[in-house]
């Protein structure tokens, strides 16, 4: 059982102003101080997080060349040049893809796609799909998702006589490639008021703006490509506010009916359409078989299912998609093996705090996935290389405070390249060059992490008293859907619950089911992947539980369900530092 840091988000509120928000608008204090924790303390900023409506939507014209891009566009459309979309590899860029050409297709454009193969050409533009593209007679390359670092390749294309529109969101260097247009919110002179939207998002916005200058009714098309938007959005794990909210929820919706057959057969194959549809039914069940296809085979499979038209044709498509990711979760599985073995054996392990390992021929479509697992296991930043005839492919994945593409520019002398988020990124190494690079991110990392930084963080949103345990509340707490990043299932604490049974379920056996009792009420809970919790109390124990609220269906009937976060010893100093009960 490992130690948790409980970090109360309700500490430093300004409890007069929680107060006066909560009497005004008639809101129970728990729900106003979720909403004030995630900086929600107007009454409009409220109405826009739980309502979602399609006036959060921002102006897709108020995003740095977004007029430069649609006259491009309109311009090849009517002249019939021939226009190809460039995209990653990954669930966001196959839904990018995918939606952009579609739009573009109804629009009778003559249009194609590109996306480079994982394994040959690697991750964004090359020169030579560059050159390819040049000579299929393309006049206009449109990337989404990648791009932004492509100074070089950008200069290449200019000299093929092909122009280049650059749509990204991930994060920009100070110089950027000298493109027809670059569209990024995260543009340093960039005004748009988001700049969290996923590479699908700012696709979306592209298409949103065309539909506009094209006189198309924009809320029609809104809805028509908004469940691909979704997908991406969620398979990205970028923030779920804003208008990432209002994408979610009106995809979500868009997807439950069923409208388009790939999305349909790969929810069916994956046997997801027997439980309700949530953000994480494509998170757990949709986008890990639209990425194997990037990261075993060939991402063109992915993008053929979410084009298909024909119904049995998608069962077909989608049935050899979840073929491909079984092949992945077994090659994912030998690869942790293989990278847990070389962490027991390496003596100065507990001295480093950011993991880096590498072995050869590892799949590099799967390496990311293995350092999310590895990291979350040690609490550690951890970077996974592959590496074959000297050459090594990386990715890597962060833990809270640790900002990776930060590092990575720290130690970038021994990179052949890089790029990413502050919790993901992906790089290119000489093997060479791999002591020397492992020694200059732990140093960089010993300047910028302590510690505690290294300790898993518990980030609770208040304490809250017997009788709001309930499930009226879990109910309430519905309207906080959909969750992900900055906007997580709210997490509670309870003081002196007493531990009224407790054993161990599973197939697996890793699972720890419970039934407590708080107030007056005996209610039922679960921690998943926390049986080792059981060695450390008895039934009697009287403890302090971090968890959130769930609601169980079972035969029609609806009841509260706890789903246990951590439990710790009751103490008073927990009470103490709790900043007060809601």
């Amino acid at each position: 059982m490992r130690n948790k840091i409980w970090r109360y988000k309700a500490r430093g509120l300004d409890m007069e102003a929680l107060k006066k928000f909560s009497e005004n608008y008639r809101l129970p204090p728990v729900i106003a101080a979720v909403l004030f924790n995630r900086g929600i303390t107007s009454g409009e900023t409220a109405r826009l997080f739980l309502q979602k409506p399609l006036d959060g939507i921002h102006n897709p014209y108020d995003l740095p060349d977004m007029d430069k891009a649609v006259e491009r566009i309109k311009q090849a459309i009517e002249n019939n040049e021939k226009i190809v979309i460039y995209g990653d590899y990954d669930v966001d860029g196959i839904t990018s893809t995918v939606l952009l050409y579609s739009f573009l297709k109804k629009e009778g454009a003559d249009v194609d796609y590109y996306i480079p193969d994982r394994i040959v050409e690697g991750y964004g533009i090359n020169i030579m799909a560059i050159n390819k593209i040049a000579k299929s007679g393309a006049n206009l390359l449109i990337t989404v998702d990648c791009g932004i670092t492509a100074i070089g390749e950008v200069e290449f294309a200019l000299t093929q006589k092909l122009d280049i529109i650059i749509t990204d969101h991930h994060t920009c260097r100070d110089e950027l490639p000298r493109a027809t247009a670059v569209i990024n919110p995260k543009r340093k002179d960039s005004e748009y008021p988001f700049e969290a939207l996923a590479g699908v998002g700012v696709a979306f916005k592209l298409v949103l703006a065309l539909a506009m200058k094209l006189g198309e009714n924009t809320r029609d098309i809104f809805m028509e490509y908004v469940e691909l938007a979704a997908i991406g959005t969620i398979a990205d794990v970028v923030s779920v506010m804003d208008e990432n909210r209002i994408i979610i929820d009106r995809g979500l919706e868009v997807i439950k009916t069923g409208r388009n057959p790939g999305i349909h057969a790969i929810l069916e194959v994956s046997g997801a359409l027997s439980r309700p549809i949530t953000e994480r039914t494509v998170g757990f069940a949709v986008a890990p078989r639209l990425n194997a296809a990037g990261r075993l085979g060939n991402a063109k499979t992915a993008v053929e299912l979410l084009l298909c038209a024909n119904k049995d044709e998608a069962e077909k498509l989608a049935k050899e998609l979840d073929s491909i990711n079984r092949s992945r979760q077994e090659q994912e599985q030998l690869i942790f093996e293989d990278a847990m073995n070389k962490v027991m054996n390496d003596p100065l392990f507990d001295k480093k705090k950011v993991i880096v390992l590498a072995g050869e021929k590892w799949h590099h479509g799967v390496i990311g996935i293995v350092a999310s697992r590895i990291c979350e296991r040690f609490y550690k930043p951890c970077i996974l290389i592959s590496y074959e005839n000297g050459i090594g492919k990386g990715s890597g994945r962060s833990v809270d405070g640790f900002d990776l593409f930060k590092a990575l520019c720290a130690s970038e002398e021994y990179l052949t390249n890089f790029g990413g988020h502050t919790a993901a990124a992906g790089l290119g190494i000489n093997m060479n060059n791999i002591e020397q690079f492992t020694a200059a991110i732990n140093k960089y990392a010993d300047k910028v992490l302590t510690d505690q930084d290294l300790i898993p963080k518990i980030n609770i949103d208040c304490r809250v008293k017997a009788e709001t345990v309930t499930l009226e509340c879990a109910k309430a707490l519905e309207k906080f859907e959909p969750y992900g990043m900055d906007n997580e299932k709210p997490i509670f604490s309870f003081l002196c619950a007493k531990i009224m049974s407790m054993d161990i379920v599973g197939s697996d056996k890793r699972h720890l089911r419970l039934k407590f009792l708080i107030g007056q009420n005996i209610i039922p809970a679960i921690g998943f992947d926390m049986a080792d919790y059981e060695a450390f109390f008895n039934r009697g124990d009287i403890v302090d539980i971090a968890f959130s609220m769930d609601i169980n269906n079972f035969q029609g009937t609806q009841s509260l369900q706890l789903m246990v976060k951590d439990i710790k010893k009751h103490s008073t100093y927990e009470q103490e530092r709790s900043g007060g009960e809601r």
